[in-house]
């Protein structure tokens, strides 16, 4: 992680290339010269400024079509910092996030939001990182009737938002155990179900597989008021069959709730989803936290360096990004924001009849490859002279 004060690479971008060049810029960027900022309402600009929040919001509109009205959804993304230190006790901590959050949502709503997510594990710091069991498994509740599912459904149903909750999961029926999982509540308020994270990081600071193993419920799509929803659980993103498959089940947008540090992943960050997005014909949407995070006791991370209680920074720099390749500026590296993005769906099936990579994509051919190298004896195509 660089030393420099780093807030955007917007913010450097408008800082030191002229506006004229800087269009082009975007353009070879972002697929677009122009932001295409979407005017937000005054109550939900209020309201950001008075909680010290960042709040921005876009426009990815799509062709008029004459068969179909547009069908505009506005998408949410909320990334945090935690609000006490990791020593308070575990319920103050989670009620003071929960507080943070919930104002964060209110404004989503003041601005006409239809889904908003949050990034991983929102209600509880990173402490995966330090591969304790105790006390940081006591933040983890049940998916369906935990404290947490119940007071989001509360704010779905007021204000007619489906919303996507990152927790950590107890599995009370099946023996205590623990999932990283995804909640999905409608926004008529009820509990429309679970996604379980797919692919488990063993990587630096990452080691989460201490806590919970590789998810069990596949890829599923919900299908909202607001379109066709997914959710690919950060490490997951570095998986391209994971994207993909979320896409065969009919996803229209994919969300990323994700906690990574930028040492790690800050290269990746800009590339993953945006990727996601072309290659599957849909939108992604990637959210990271923001912070840094100290425990009480020290730990190591495997690589030879001095033991450590902080974690971080986590950058933030959470986008949106669309199935012709444009995307939204980022939110700031270090800051809380909510970023809206008002979208047409209409365009996924665009961009499907333009490219014709489900017509192109060849899933009989892959499937055969991939079953033969699943086989502990397979051996690689390779020809030699």
């Amino acid at each position: 992680m660089s030393s420099i004060n780093f807030k955007s690479l917007e913010e450097c971008l408008e800082k030191h290339i002229p506006a004229d060049e800087l269009k082009e810029v975007k353009r070879i960027l972002y697929g677009r010269s122009d932001d295409n900022v979407l005017e937000l309402p005054a109550e939900a600009k209020n309201i950001a400024a008075e909680n010290g929040f960042e709040i921005n919001g876009y426009r990815i509109l799509a062709k008029e079509e004459q068969m179909r009205k547009p069908r505009l959804v506005k998408i949410g993304a909320i990334q945090n910092s935690i609000v006490l230190p990791t020593t308070a006790p575990l319920e103050k901590q989670r009620e003071a996030i929960w507080k943070k959050v919930t104002t964060m949502i209110k404004a989503a709503a003041a601005a006409g939001v239809n889904v908003v997510c949050m990034q991983e594990a929102w209600t509880m710091p990173f402490a995966f990182c330090t591969r304790e069991k105790f006390p940081w498994c006591d933040f983890a509740e049940e998916a369906e009737n935990g404290p947490t599912t119940k007071m989001l459904q509360e704010l779905a149903k007021a204000y007619n938002m489906v919303i996507i909750s990152s927790i950590l999961e107890r599995d009370v029926e099946h023996g205590d155990t623990i999932w990283n999982t995804a909640v999905v509540i409608s926004n008529h308020g009820r509990y429309m179900g679970k996604h379980r994270k797919n692919h488990i990081p063993r990587v630096g600071d990452f080691n989460e597989a201490t806590y919970y193993l590789e998810g069990n419920t596949g890829h599923p799509v919900f299908v909202t008021d607001f379109g066709k929803i997914a959710i690919n659980i950060c490490y997951g993103r570095h998986h391209p069959q994971n994207w993909m498959m979320f896409g065969l089940n009919g996803a229209e947008i994919v969300f990323n709730p994700s906690a990574t540090v930028g040492a790690l992943s800050e290269p990746l960050w800009s590339i993953e989803a945006r990727n996601a997005a072309i290659a599957n014909s849909y939108f992604s949407v990637a959210i990271n936290r923001v912070g840094n995070e100290e425990f009480p006791n020290e730990y190591t991370s495997g690589d030879g360096k001095p033991a450590h209680k902080v974690f971080g920074p986590f950058y933030g720099s959470s986008y949106v990004a669309a199935p012709d390749g444009t995307r939204t500026p980022s939110l700031s590296r270090d800051q809380d924001g909510l970023l809206i993005t008002e979208v047409d769906l209409n365009l996924c099936r665009q961009i499907k009849d333009f490219w014709t990579f489900r017509m192109t994509q060849r899933l009989d051919m892959y499937a055969e490859s991939f079953k033969r190298a699943s086989q502990l004896d397979f051996k690689p195509q390779i020809i030699r002279e």
